[in-house]
């Protein structure tokens, strides 16, 4: 059983940046692919982005693109969301996952571990 927990989130303003991490517990994290989700009110939960194990393949949600940067570090267990020039529209609870056969995807319906979520709210 893999643990993920998510922590950066917080309340910023439009235009401002905020950076998630998700720290997992166990000791495969380099062999998972891992991805980031998110989840506003009232609306189904929806792909941010993903990273395989290599960090070699990386993508994002149009929605995000050229503003948020995800990125891995093995040694660390731990996955990252840079997100800079935030949106209102961005404001939701966002999700680390893991799929445990290292190959990236944005369906959640893939992904094998779930981290608790951290709240992302921007202000305008």
């Amino acid at each position: 059983q893999e643990l993920l927990k998510e922590s950066g989130g917080g309340y910023v303003q439009v235009g401002g940046s905020l950076r998630l991490t998700c720290t997992a517990s166990g000791r495969a994290f380099a062999d998972y692919a891992m991805a980031w989700f998110r989840q506003a009110p009232g609306q189904d939960r929806q792909f941010v982005s993903t990273i395989n194990k290599y960090s070699g393949r990386i993508r994002y949600a149009d929605s995000v693109k050229g503003r948020f940067t995800i990125s891995r570090d093995n040694a660390n267990n731990s996955l990252y969301l840079q997100m800079n020039n935030l949106r209102p529209e961005d404001s939701a609870i966002y999700y680390c996952a893991a799929k445990t056969n290292g190959l990236s995807s944005s369906k959640e319906d893939e992904y094998d571990y779930w981290g608790q979520g951290t709240q992302v709210t921007v202000s305008s």
